[in-house]
């Protein structure tokens, strides 16, 4: 199952859009979930008598619209609407133990309106186990290329094989980035032999390597401007060093041009 997180912004339509063309392709149902979070704006949770909920009938709204949406763009996949109580990000991780993917809005409906979801998509792409994708609310052409960042530790293979099943589900071409300043020959080499499983199991997908003497968050957010999907993975420590997601997942998150989708290691 796919979930959504759902706030009736711009960016949450655009985020339940990708996921519906998502579920579409991967044939499996889509849930959208409206956490209600009523600590920003103290609002009671239960009302005098006869008074509506102003949270709840805006939840209620949003989602709505995200079932609406839905059925315009993919009739055929299977929608559900969940209604939560509590802060959006520790609802978002809740929901991500039951999904393949959680997907939400770069931006989104919050108590500064239009303020950047950094703290929520942080914290959800930092602790959850399934991929998370964040979503663009801006339109862009379509490339046909899934960009993947990698390096020289097996906490890359999870996001590596996300983005080889996220090429071949859409047609596209792969473009494996490694950034890196030492010898080059050597990192060629090993983006090779990292590869060379995944070639034979996705023969369909048209892959292309390249390493970068650069940083790797600027090489990847240089690679995401002609990019449909760009996945980075994160080690996803857990306890209190887990609400601080990697530097280059986080420098991904709040610069790439495209979506981002953060696979977390095991």
């Amino acid at each position: 199952m796919i979930v959504v997180g759902v706030d009736g912004s711009t960016a949450a339509r655009a985020a339940v859009a990708w996921a519906a063309n998502d579920a579409f392709r991967t044939h499996q149902p889509l849930r959208l979930v409206h956490a209600v979070d009523r600590q920003p704006y103290q609002i009671p949770r239960f009302p005098e008598p006869g008074v509506p909920d102003p949270l709840l009938t805006t939840g209620k709204k949003a989602l709505d619209e995200a079932v609406a949406l839905v059925r315009e763009r993919q009739p055929g996949v299977e929608v559900v609407a969940l209604l939560e109580e509590g802060p959006p990000a520790t609802i978002l991780r809740e929901q991500a133990g039951s999904a393949t993917e959680l997907v939400m809005g770069s931006r989104g409906l919050g108590p500064v309106a239009g303020a950047l979801l950094g703290s929520v998509s942080d914290q959800v792409a930092g602790h959850a186990d399934a991929p998370v994708v964040v979503v663009q609310a801006r339109r862009r052409p379509v490339y046909g290329r899934v960009v993947v960042g990698v390096d020289d530790a097996p906490e890359c293979l999870p996001a590596l094989g996300y983005a080889f099943e996220q090429a071949t589900l859409r047609g596209a071409e792969l473009l494996v980035v490694h950034a890196g300043r030492d010898d080059r020959a050597e990192r060629e080499a090993m983006v090779r032999r990292l590869l060379e499983p995944y070639t034979r199991r996705y023969s369909d997908v048209a892959v292309t390597g390249d390493v970068r003497p650069a940083a790797p968050a600027e090489a990847l957010t240089a690679a995401s401007e002609e990019a449909d999907l760009l996945v980075v993975g994160s080690r996803g420590r857990r306890g209190v060093t887990s609400a601080l997601l990697g530097s280059v997942s986080r420098g991904v998150l709040h610069h790439a041009r495209c979506t981002v989708a953060v696979v977390r290691a095991a």
